[in-house]
Parts: structure tokens; sequence; C-alpha cells
């Protein structure tokens, strides 16, 4: 993750080199060289996706120009506001990497999962859900991703029962996610707890452009309720189709995804239909990019 775009970009090698500065441990050759389960181990995975997105920030944001507004899934939030200023690199980096300790520790404690439903409306979800509860279990909407993509996520044997209840609801698939733990659902309560005190300790100001809201699918501005939304985004659904519509509400007629991966990407195909959308997560995508200009 991110090897090629640092070795061609002083900007991008400069990020990994501070953030190996600023956990005191080589997060770079974890990133670089793996072994992949301990680069996908939740405390190593946030912060390294957060520094490769932000690697990419600092390469591209001369040649993107003024930003309309900006969102991030799930942990991309954090890198959004890292990336529009909300906290220095290094604090939010700190708290990425506390944020995947807290998350890690509250899946051994309540074990759970994650599990994506593929063509289900979200009538026939909130009935899963509903008959999950009535059953004694946790189930709840985690990622609302795109019309017809819903992840849930609960505990295990919620996880285990849904993959067949939601194919006789009609789903036309049911993929069972490779996750730790039932993120976005209470069970994260206790992470969200100490996420809590953690962000408390760092400073705030108001983001240089609009990150939207996981939680309200709206921009926020005031460092403090910026906070309370991180905190709350632990236990709630991150409104995913709701946060592309409220950007282009605010007036964004291109949208750049930033970080390794092309997920979101694929989502605006059906999310913002013939919206330009391009992911820029490599040194040879950075490099197409200018060619274009």
């Amino acid at each position: 993750m991110g090897h090629t775009l640092a070795g061609r970009f002083p900007e991008a090698r400069r990020a990994w080199e501070e953030a190996d500065d600023t956990l005191g441990m080589a997060l770079s050759g974890i990133a670089w060289n793996g072994p992949p389960e301990v680069l996908t181990a939740t405390e190593n995975a946030q912060p390294a996706l957060y520094v490769h997105s932000l690697a990419v920030h600092r390469v591209v944001r001369e040649r993107l120009g003024p930003i309309a507004a900006a969102a991030g899934h799930s942990l991309g939030e954090l890198s959004a506001h890292g990336a529009a200023g909300t906290f220095t690199f290094a604090d939010g980096l700190r708290a990425v990497r506390r944020r995947g300790e807290l998350m890690a520790r509250a899946g051994d404690t309540a074990p759970g999962s994650m599990a994506a439903l593929l063509g289900l409306g979200d009538g026939a979800i909130a009935t899963l859900c509903d008959d999950a509860a009535a059953a004694g279990m946790t189930l709840v909407p985690a990622n609302l991703n795109a019309p017809g993509q819903v992840v849930v996520s609960g505990e295990l044997r919620a996880i285990e029962w849904i993959s067949g209840a939601a194919r006789r609801m009609g789903a036309k698939r049911v993929i069972e996610l490779t996750v730790s733990a039932a993120f976005h659902s209470p069970l994260m309560a206790s992470a969200a707890d100490a996420f809590r005190e953690v962000l408390e300790g760092i400073p705030f100001r108001s983001p240089e452009f609009p990150v939207v809201s996981n939680v309200t699918a709206a921009p926020v501005t005031n460092p403090d309720r910026i906070r309370r939304l991180l905190v709350r985004q632990l236990t709630a659904p991150v409104r995913w189709i709701e946060c592309i519509a409220r950007m282009r509400e605010m007036g964004v007629k291109q949208f750049a995804e930033l970080g390794p991966g092309r997920v979101l990407t694929g989502l605006n195909r059906r999310n913002a239909r013939g919206v330009p959308t391009v992911a820029l997560g490599t040194a040879e995508s950075i490099e197409s990019m200018e060619s274009e200009r």
C-alpha cells in the first residue's frame, strides 16, 4: 500500500516518514511489505489507510484546485478532516491508531461481523433487523452504500442467520465480509466511549472546506460538533448515499477518490450517475491525471 507512490513523489514519502516518527513504529514497512495478516489488523489497517489517503492528498491538492466539499466512508471521514486541516496530520494519525485499537478490543469483547445484502429495499432490510431483534439478536444497517447495496452489522449468530433469511426475503446475494468486528453497530459502544476521551485531547479547528458527516449526511464546521459526530459514527450507520447526494447539492460537479482502491468510485456509478469520478491512489493514476491536463 502506497510504496510506488512514495517512490515516485517526495511529498508522499515524507507523509510515511512523518507517520513512522509520530507512531514510533515502522508503519510504512507494514503497509509496503506486510505480511497481509499484520496489515489487515484493524489497529494497523486504519492508520495505514489514513496515511495513504493523506499522502495522495499532499501530491494532488494543488492539481485538484478548490474543493467544494469532501466526505469519507467510515475511517475515511477522519482522512477527509485531516485533508481539511480540522486537526494536524500527527494528531489525526494518533487518534486513528487509537481508534483501531479500541475497535479491535471491542470486537474481542463483543464478537460480531458484517454482511453485504444486494438487491433488497430499505423496507425489507428494516424488517429483517426487526425480526432479528425480536429473536434477541443485535443486527443493524451499518453501511448504506448505494441503492440495492446495504451492509448490516451485528453479533455472529445474527450474521449467520441473515444469510438464509435475506435470501428468503429476495436478496440477490448475501456476502459475509471478512472483518474482525461488527463496526457501526451497538457492539462498538465501548470503543465509542473511549474514543470520546481521545478526541477531547486533540485540538480541533473549523475545516478549510466543508466535510459531510457520515452520521447526519450534512456538512459540519463546528469543531465540538465534529468531535461528537466522529464518536457517534462508531455506532451509527454510514449514510453514504445521502452523503454523495448532499455533496452534489453543494455544487460538486466531479469527484476524486483519494486512497487505495476504487470502491467509492464504483459506488458512484449508482450514487452519482453521469458525474465524472476518478480514483487517485497510485502513481500511475496521478501521472495519468497529469497527462490529461
